[in-house]
Formats: structure tokens, C-alpha cells, sequence
């Protein structure tokens, strides 16, 4: 007993109720000689609704003014006098051009190399920010671990000016500073309005995406960024392993070759023995074998044993797998002001790093998701058992155990737990329960939550399994974050199928697991980047 859109509508001009049918049937028979159909009404409407279209009914093509053919020349950036500064607009890597500012999601979404979230800055260099004494500082040492704090500066190009907050980025080039598009709007919504500064305030016709001349100037004012890069950082860890093509050709077992005797022993445990070279007498000193407290666990059972390996050397950082693992597991938008405490609660968040000068450095991407750690330092803290073992090898959460202790995030040396210290789902409005995931439960205030492995897929389809007696092959369990990567540099499967994609991966000797010196054995492991840099384009 539903009522269509033009039914709604005719009920406001007629007092009689007419179906939708016979109001869509009468209008075309009253048009139907203008429509360009045949004589005959009834064969021509048979015709119609059997072939999809009416014929003749396409509008007239008509003559519109010419189409500016020069538009590569306001590509291209103009040429700018030595020691002046350019401004380049570019989309906003999460919003785009503001469309979507609206979209909490995607404001909370760290922007892949700057880490920010719910603003735009006015990116320079190093050197830009050393003329201009423009101060940053970020985290723990300059206040909430999500908190940065800098410098105002005020932009002038063509007579028009802004505000704005600096924000210094490795790799920038020194006489030019980017801004992105989107943000400072005044009619997005609630969630978008007031977020950032507003570009299109300098952009105009003649200059879309470059504008010569910029001005600098550093204002007395300081401004507060949400930043996630510090919140958890293992810089100086090695968390990324990095190597060359022809470093990795001369000799496949480089990784290995890098590691010291007791990092090489507890690799082991994630690699197969075969792929790992040992040392004489490596096997017998003592030592050098992993000592644990922790019992064994037998996957023979449930002949399941999960596992992800990603691909360092494919991962673009796009955060892709972010926003899908959001989706998937009705995880909440907190706000700037949570984030600059630390407290965003993406179960997956993508670590950005930079190795070599910092004019020009080289940048890496590696996504952290729960470990699932076979010796889980969170399991054997937990008072309540909220965190367990199961028996195909994934580390649990069980939410209606959870007191909020904290104790399990305080032991994970990954930091991948978060904590909902307030209840940021709305339980009660209607509308907002159509967009969750009803497969996954929806968390309230103090508990705390993480990665799953997508825990409701694999759950599903080994129902399936046993429904229709067909075992589960490779593919058949696919997480949110494996299957939103574009560059498929996120795998999962079982480890116990040892042509699994996920198993070859970790027989590869570029394998290795992050903090594995800690002897946690993650079950989420990585392979080495490598890269093919060009020597002619190697100073």
C-alpha cells in the first residue's frame, strides 16, 4: 500500500486518488502525437513498455557555445620569478572538493601523508618554515597525543587573502605551498561547516590549480590540528623493513641477513624454517631460543588457523581499507576534539614513515590492524576475560564481559585497542540504524574494541561450510579491509592450506613480523617494501 512520488504529488492538484500507472499512461496519451509514436495509442503503448523506450520521445539536440579547447593551459603551473612562491589547489585526498565535508567518516579519515584529520592546512617545506620561524610541535611533547599545534599565516595572492594554518611536510618543495580544496564551508551541514579553511577564497578562473605570486606571512596566532601519526609511533623500531631490488636479487634472504642472531630466532616462529639462514650452533644455545611462558595452542581441531600477510611494497596508503573496516564494523565518528586527545577509534589505522633527507625522503605506508598474537600480552591481563583465545587462532573480544580496565590496550605493544570513552553511537535515531551492519554489535560507552579479522565473515561462511557440506576453499573468507585495497596488498586466509595465498606469502623470505623481537608471534605479518629507484635519477 505504498504511494509512489507522482501519486504524492497529483494527490496535491486532484482530489481524486489516480495510480501511478494510469497517471503515467495518461499523461503520454495526451503527448502521445507530439512524442512521435504511431497513430495506433494502445499498440504504441504495448510497444513501449516491451521495448523499454518510447520512440521519437529523445529531446532535440541543440547548439550550445563553443567549448574552450585551452583548458590544458590552465593546467599547467605558471612560471614564477626565482625566490617568488607558488599556491597549488589540489582536492582534498578525503573530501575532494568539498562534496563530501559533510560525511564524518571521511573528515575523521587521517589524510595519507600529513595524518590530519577534520582540517586542511597550508602545506610548506622545511626550509619555508625556517624563514618564516613558523613553529610545530605534535603529541606528547606539545600537548594531547593528538594535538598540533602551529602557527597561523596569512596567504595573498591577486589582492585576495586568507588565513590559514601551517603545516610543514617533508618533501615539499621549498617555493611552493599547497592548499586543499573543500574545506571552510558555511552550508555543508552540521558535521562539515566550519571545518578548515576555505581555498576557493584565492582560487579563481584564470588560476584553478596554480597561482604565482604568494605571499607568506606568519601571524602571532597559534592553531590546533588533529593529528594521528604520533598517537602510537614506533619510529625508531624498524617498523618498516625496506629494500632494494637489486639488493633483494643478489641475495633473497636479505631480510634475514639484516636481523641480529635473537631478532632472526624469534622470526622464525613466523617464517619457515627453511627460508630463514641460521647461524652454526644457533639451534642448540639457549640463548637464542624464544622463551615463553605461554601454552601451545592445536588448530588441528577446527582445521583453521587464520592469518594476514601485507604487502608493504603495493600499499598506497589511501586508507581504503580504514573507511571499509569503519563501515563493516560500526565504528564510530568521535570529533577533532577527541582525536586531538588520542581517542579516534579506528580498529586499523595506516602508520606513515620517512627515511632519507627530509628535503627530499622516501615514504612509506604500513597498515596496523590487530596483531592476533599467538602469545596475546592482552589475553593474560584481562581480570574479566573479555579478551580470549579462540580456537581457530583469533584474538576475541568479548563486549559484554568488558569492566573497562584498560589493562589489555596498556599491554599491547601494538596499541591497536580502542577504548569508547563516551557513547558516541545514537541508539535511538531510526534512520542512523539502516547504515550499521546488523551482523556487528554496536559498542556503548567503556568498552574497549579492535580488529577482528572481520570475525562475523568468517563466522558466516563457515556456517555455510557445514550447511552445504562443501569445505571452505581460498577466497571463501574475504575481510572488509582485503577487499576495498586496490592494490591487493592485503591477504587473509588459512594458514593450515598451505597453497593458501596468505601461506605463500608467509613463506616468502621478505615475511616478517612487526616488534617480533617481543616474542608475541602476530599472526599479522608484513613483506619487506622494495623499491627500484632509476641511479640516473640518484644524486
Amino acid at each position: 500500500n505504498g504511494v509512489s512520488a507522482i501519486e504524492v504529488i497529483s494527490a496535491l492538484f486532484d482530489a481524486a486518488s489516480t495510480p501511478g500507472y494510469e497517471l503515467v499512461r495518461s499523461y503520454w496519451q495526451r503527448n502521445w502525437p507530439q512524442a512521435g509514436g504511431t497513430a495506433d495509442f494502445d499498440a504504441g503503448w504495448k510497444r513501449a513498455l516491451h521495448d523499454g523506450l518510447i520512440a521519437g520521445s529523445a529531446s532535440q539536440p541543440r547548439t550550445g557555445a563553443t567549448v574552450n579547447t585551452n583548458w590544458a593551459t590552465n593546467i599547467m603551473p605558471p612560471t614564477i620569478a626565482a625566490g617568488a612562491l607558488e599556491l597549488a589547489f589540489r582536492p582534498d585526498p578525503t573530501i575532494f572538493d568539498g562534496r563530501f565535508a559533510n560525511n564524518g567518516w571521511l573528515q575523521e579519515l587521517p589524510k595519507p601523508v600529513t595524518k590530519l584529520t577534520w582540517d586542511n592546512a597550508a602545506l610548506i617545506s622545511p626550509s619555508l618554515a625556517d624563514a618564516l620561524h613558523i613553529t610545530q610541535s605534535v603529541g606528547i611533547n606539545g600537548g594531547e597525543h593528538g594535538q598540533g599545534i602551529t602557527n597561523l599565516v596569512e596567504l595573498e595572492c591577486g589582492g585576495r587573502t586568507l588565513r590559514a594554518a601551517a603545516w610543514i611536510v617533508p618533501g615539499q618543495a621549498d617555493d611552493s605551498v599547497t592548499l586543499h580544496l573543500g574545506y571552510g564551508r558555511t552550508a555543508a551541514g552540521q558535521t562539515g561547516n566550519g571545518a578548515g579553511f576555505n581555498a576557493y577564497e584565492l582560487r579563481t578562473a584564470e588560476t584553478p590549480w596554480f597561482a604565482p605570486d604568494l605571499k607568506i606571512r606568519k601571524l602571532d596566532e597559534s592553531y590546533t590540528l588533529a593529528c594521528t601519526q604520533v598517537h602510537h609511533s614506533m619510529e625508531g623500531r624498524d617498523p618498516v623493513r625496506a629494500f632494494t631490488y637489486d639488493a633483494f636479487a643478489k641475495d633473497p634472504h636479505v631480510l634475514a641477513q639484516s636481523l641480529d642472531d635473537e631478532h632472526r630466532e624469534y622470526q622464525s616462529e613466523l617464517v619457515p624454517a627453511a627460508s630463514i639462514p641460521k647461524k652454526e650452533g644457533a639451534e642448540t644455545d639457549p640463548r637464542l631460543q624464544p622463551l615463553t611462558l605461554y601454552p601451545g595452542y592445536d588448530y588441528s581441531a577446527p582445521k583453521n588457523k587464520w592469518g594476514m600477510a601485507i604487502d608493504l611494497s603495493s600499499c598506497t596508503g589511501c586508507n581504503g581499507c580504514v573507511v571499509a573496516c569503519q563501515a563493516e564494523n560500526n565504528i564510530p565518528v568521535v570529533g577533532k576534539t577527541e582525536v586531538t586527545r588520542g581517542r579516534e577509534m579506528h580498529w586499523l589505522r595506516i602508520d606513515r614513515y620517512y627515511e632519507g633527507p627530509i628535503e627530499n625522503p622516501t615514504t612509506y605506508f604500513q597498515p596496523v590492524p590487530c596483531m592476533h598474537c599467538e602469545n596475546a600480552p592482552c589475553e593474560v591481563v584481562c581480570p574479566v576475560g573479555a579478551t580470549v583465545h579462540s580456537a581457530d587462532g583469533l584474538n576475541d573480544m568479548v563486549y559484554n564481559r568488558c569492566v573497562g580496565t584498560r589493562y589489555c590496550s596498556n599491554n599491547c605493544p601494538y596499541k591497536v585497542r580502542r577504548f569508547n570513552f563516551l557513547e558516541f553511537a545514537d541508539f535511538n535515531t531510526e534512520s542512523l540504524k539502516l547504515g550499521r551492519n546488523p551482523n556487528v554489535t554496536v559498542r556503548s560507552r567503556g568498552v574497549m574494541e579492535k580488529c577482528t579479522y572481520c570475525v562475523q565473515r568468517i563466522r558466516g561462511a563457515q556456517i555455510d561450510s557445514e550447511v552445504t557440506g562443501k569445505p571452505l576453499a581460498d577466497g571463501d573468507v574475504v575481510t572488509a579491509c582485503q577487499a576495498a585495497c586496490p592494490s591487493q596488498a592485503i591477504v587473509f586466509g588459512d594458514m593450515n592450506d598451505p597453497n593458501s595465498r596468505v601461506s605463500k606469502m608467509k613463506a616468502e623470505p621478505l615475511n616478517y613480523g612487526l616488534l617480533a623481537e617481543l616474542n608475541t608471534r602476530p599472526r599479522t605479518t608484513y613483506l619487506a617494501a622494495l623499491r627500484n629507484p632509476n641511479p640516473e635519477l640518484i644524486d
